[in-house]
């Protein structure tokens, strides 16, 4: 579990939570369910209306990495395909077809059949350059979700604060309802440029990292193994893929 993302939000939680109760006010007046509604549905609503349904899904399901992200050993991976060349400079590419059903990455997986089938090395890296980008634009797509969610958050909050003065000027000959339309209209501006700026946006932010990091760690794959298909000398592809750990 990544603790720096938890320990981040609830650290902005306990500033706004704090800071309130410093002032003087009451901790329950931060909680308005109606203005929760108003902002957490239009903007869920306004997300759907851009995107379609699978992007929003996948958008969703890349969330789970801000608490438990990708992992990328690019240690592992190095010395995994520096061992690759070596054995195929002793016993030649074929020697790696055994290797085939051990490997866990079904985009390694690929990029080593191709090797193996003896593809030429430019034609590997073409082939695998190309997944890669599109696998690159489906999961930006996703993450872009998050991004969006996080410009209409606001503008959906300043809604909310419009229908509870509504209510309020609708209530004026009754005191005892002035309080609630007040207390909708200011918390659901406070929800949607929290949620926007404390959760939405950030999110977006590292998921955007995380694909990042995934585009390197399959690119740093693609160098290895088009050195192999060329038949490079084992220390020059360890060089090189050095450059990518750290």
């Amino acid at each position: 579990m990544d603790l720096n993302s938890l320990i981040g939000l609830l650290l902005a939680l306990a500033g706004i939570v704090g800071g309130q109760l410093i002032e003087g006010g009451r901790l329950g007046s931060l909680f308005q369910f109606a203005a929760f509604l108003i902002v957490l549905g239009g903007t869920t609503g306004a997300i759907l209306l851009q995107s379609p349904y699978r992007v929003f899904v996948a958008g969703l399901k890349l969330a789970r990495w801000v608490l438990y992200p990708p992992v990328f050993d690019r240690a592992g991976l190095a010395r995994t395909l520096t061992q690759w060349s070596q054995v195929t400079r002793r016993e030649g590419l074929l020697s790696l077809e055994q290797q085939i059903p051990r490997v866990n990455d079904l985009f390694l997986r690929r990029g080593l059949q191709m090797v193996v089938d003896g593809l030429d090395p430019e034609g590997v890296r073409n082939a695998l350059t190309v997944e890669i980008d599109s696998y690159a634009m489906q999961q930006r797509e996703a993450a872009r979700t998050w991004e969006a969610a996080g410009g209409y958050a606001p503008t959906i909050g300043i809604l909310g604060a419009v229908l509870g003065l509504i209510h309020t000027m609708e209530n004026l000959t009754d005191p005892g309802k002035l309080g609630g339309g007040i207390a909708v209209a200011f918390v659901a501006t406070i929800y949607g440029v929290a949620f926007a700026n404390l959760v939405f946006l950030p999110v977006a932010a590292k998921l955007k990292g995380y694909i990042a990091g995934q585009v390197e760690f399959r690119e740093m794959m693609i160098d290895g193994l088009v050195g192999i298909a060329n038949g490079e000398n084992p220390r020059l592809i360890e060089s090189r893929l050095a450059g990518y750990v750290r």
